[in-house]
């Protein structure tokens, strides 16, 4: 009778332990936007059982707000959060993920991204810098800004001394305005200072926070540089090649929750902090037709003079655009249409 045959011992291999560093674009004093990193590292923290961490820097601490892309780049930092607008003047190219004039609101950027060829085409694009790019948060769509006068023609933009950043300050460049780059800290003061005439941020949620309606009340919409401003996650992709498989979907799945958590908080947050700023004493005020008219002509000639120059360019503004083609019919019948209605009809009962 043969001898019985002893089977070997199970091999468990330990998932291994990895510690990262993440730059973030943003200070932990704007919550909502430095919330976005802080939701990659608690997931991928809970879903490793605490073997992947993620250290996470504020803008400033390690690395300086515009030098994420090189310090991911050089590996300075394994990952970083940032806006790619940041780098326009390094790559006008890199705006097409994060925000271009007249392009995506967040459902669309989002649609563009992940079922069309946005992130394709934008990985091809942040290959040269060895860097792989994750979507990791949106805005939605941003306000027009802060205004210390009013804006009734687009000569009213010329000499006008504008805090805004990354594509929008090109095209507002080009109706005479003067784009000027503080930090969103010191936005008060150079609005009362009159370093600056109009600061454009974010929105509701965070601008109530700069109390910018005590010093420039006219509060303008839309922000026509920004249907959303999508975040993302940079890491480099010597250090993403290296984490095991597991730790590499943990990655992607925590950036997708990350996006996700941010559309809600500013969702949830930008009605009640409108309504608090209007109590306040800010005034709305829409963008009259012919000033977005004069804007979007002065972005259309911008993006023909980028396209021109650089093929890249190019490819991802003819993909975008035609998805924006398609898209804008659709939402304005159904979710546009379904908006009205109820804008219309009110409250049942009422």
């Amino acid at each position: 009778m043969p001898a019985a045959t002893q089977s070997a011992p199970a091999v468990v291999h330990e998932a291994p332990r990895v510690s990262w560093r993440l730059a973030s674009s943003f200070p932990n004093e704007s919550p909502t936007l430095f919330a976005g990193a802080e939701d990659v590292a608690r997931y991928v923290a809970e879903v490793t059982d605490g073997r992947f961490t993620i250290e996470i820097f504020p803008a400033g601490d390690l690395v300086q707000p515009g030098q994420v892309l090189e310090a991911v780049q050089h590996r300075v930092v394994d990952c970083g959060h940032t806006a790619s607008t940041r780098y326009f003047d390094t790559d006008p190219a890199l705006c097409f993920d994060a925000a271009v004039p007249f392009g995506l609101n967040t459902r669309q950027m989002n649609a563009w991204m992940n079922q069309g060829e946005g992130l394709a085409l934008t990985r091809v694009l942040f290959d040269k810098y060895g860097i792989l790019n994750f979507p990791c948060g949106y805005t939605g769509a941003q306000m027009g800004g802060w205004f210390r006068g009013e804006i009734k023609t687009v000569d009213d933009l010329r000499g006008l001394k504008v805090k805004a950043g990354g594509f929008a300050r090109h095209v507002l460049s080009r109706l005479g305005a003067t784009p000027v780059d503080i930090p969103a800290a010191e936005a008060y003061t150079a609005l009362e200072q009159g370093v600056v005439d109009a600061v454009a941020w974010i929105g509701p949620y965070d601008d109530e926070r700069l109390a910018l309606y005590k010093v420039a009340r006219n509060y303008y919409f839309p922000g026509w540089w920004a249907g959303t401003l999508q975040l993302s996650l940079y890491v480099n992709q010597g250090a993403y090649e290296e984490l095991p498989k597991p730790y590499q979907t943990a990655l992607a799945l925590a950036c997708n929750m990350a996006s996700s958590n941010m559309i809600a908080r500013y969702d949830a947050g930008n009605p009640d902090a409108l309504r608090r700023l209007v109590s306040l004493g800010a005034q709305l005020k829409a963008f009259p037709k012919p000033v977005l008219q004069a804007c979007q002509e002065a972005s259309l000639a911008a993006y023909k003079e980028l396209s021109a120059k650089d093929p890249m360019f190019k490819k991802l503004y003819d993909s975008m655009m035609a998805f924006r083609d398609k898209q804008v019919p659709w939402f304005r019948m159904a979710e546009g249409s379904f908006d009205n209605m109820v804008a219309t009809l009110g409250q049942p009962g009422a």
